[in-house]
């Protein structure tokens, strides 16, 4: 089971989307544990994802089975290339 994490904030579309395509994927893994942190308002979250992503700042950050997978573009981009149902289906 693939778990994912990202960090959000609020009346982001990025992170919107991201998440979106996330809990289309559910459909073919229902398995799929997708955790959304909500970064507003808490530094010490913020300081987290910024460490655990070497350094990324901006929002949505996504990791897979605590794989740095990027922001919103990057997780569009392996849907794309049919590399994302890779990561979760070996995950």
């Amino acid at each position: 089971m693939a778990k994912v994490e990202i960090y959000t904030k609020a009346y982001c579309p990025f992170c919107s989307h991201a998440i979106a395509l996330l809990e289309k994927k559910l459909t073919t893994y229902p398995s799929l544990e997708v955790e959304e942190i909500s970064i507003d308002g808490d530094m010490a979250l913020r300081e987290k994802m910024i460490a655990r992503s070497k350094g990324a700042y901006t929002v949505p950050q996504i990791f897979i089975d605590d794989v740095h997978v990027g922001g919103c573009d990057q997780l569009v981009a392996l849907d794309r290339n049919n590399q994302l149902d890779e990561l979760l289906a070996n995950s």
